[in-house]
């Protein structure tokens, strides 16, 4: 339990590359299965992502298992997932953001899933560590958000995710609380170029590793963060001398 000006949020798909893990499996699956049965465990998996809301590689396996005859290498593949090395498929620079945000203010990775495997999976990424063992699953996206404020309560959120979808119901659940960031990074970064569905987050950025760069000058935004202590840094409000609107780090007093 925290009570801080300013917390940082980050979904773990904007650290990890989801895609990369899926084909992966599907590959390993074809090869001790074959197409019919990789392409099978697909249609099963994307079936249990409409119905829980995440991709429940554990889960997908079972009703494999429950639909055919049990086989060594179901065993095999089972293996495989619980030992994927995770850390392999962790985008450029991702651990060392998640220590900087660290050092300005509590920094908290979302995971949506199985509780059990997603744990798992962030902890063999590295990514478990590199917040600190700050990390949040839940199967539902309302639940995470009220383990957030009820764990991690601040004055001010900052959320990294890729997709509009949850930026927009997140601003409209805590309004000028929160600035949205949405990447381009991810599994759902093409949602950035589609047709206009959802409104922009108030930040855009290319990747997780835009945030090593100069960070203020990735805070032009509409509600900026407020003036607030984060250890012995200041998040500036606008900026008094130029009338303008960014917001910025700098060292304290």
């Amino acid at each position: 339990m925290c009570d801080c000006p300013l917390v940082f949020l980050l979904d773990d798909k904007t650290l990890l590359d989801e895609e990369g893990i899926q084909q992966d499996v599907a590959s390993e699956l074809e090869r001790a299965f074959g197409e019919t049965s990789r392409d099978r465990y697909s249609r099963i998996l994307q079936d249990l992502f409409v119905e829980r809301g995440y991709r429940d590689y554990i889960g997908a396996l079972q009703r494999c298992r429950i639909e055919r005859a049990p086989e060594a290498e179901l065993l095999s593949l089972s293996t495989f997932l619980i030992e994927y090395p995770f850390c392999d498929r962790v985008f450029p620079d991702a651990h060392d953001v998640v220590k900087r945000l660290g050092k300005l203010a509590p920094t908290v990775i979302l995971s949506e899933g199985d509780v059990v495997f997603q744990a798992r999976k962030l902890e063999r990424s590295g990514l478990w560590d590199a917040a600190e063992g700050r990390v949040l699953v839940h199967a539902r996206r309302e639940m995470l958000l009220n383990d957030v404020e009820q764990r991690y309560p601040a004055e001010h959120y900052v959320l990294i995710d890729d997709q509009l979808y949850v930026l927009k119901v997140v601003k409209k659940t805590w309004g000028k609380r929160v600035t949205t960031v949405s990447t381009r990074q991810g599994r759902n970064a093409g949602e950035l170029d589609a047709p206009r569905t959802f409104p922009p987050a108030d930040v855009t950025i290319t990747g997780i590793g835009d945030l090593l760069g100069d960070l203020p000058r990735l805070w032009t935004v509409p509600h900026p963060i407020p003036r607030v202590k984060t250890r012995k840094r200041v998040v500036l409000a606008p900026d008094a001398i130029t009338g303008g609107s960014r917001v910025g780090l700098t060292t304290g007093a």
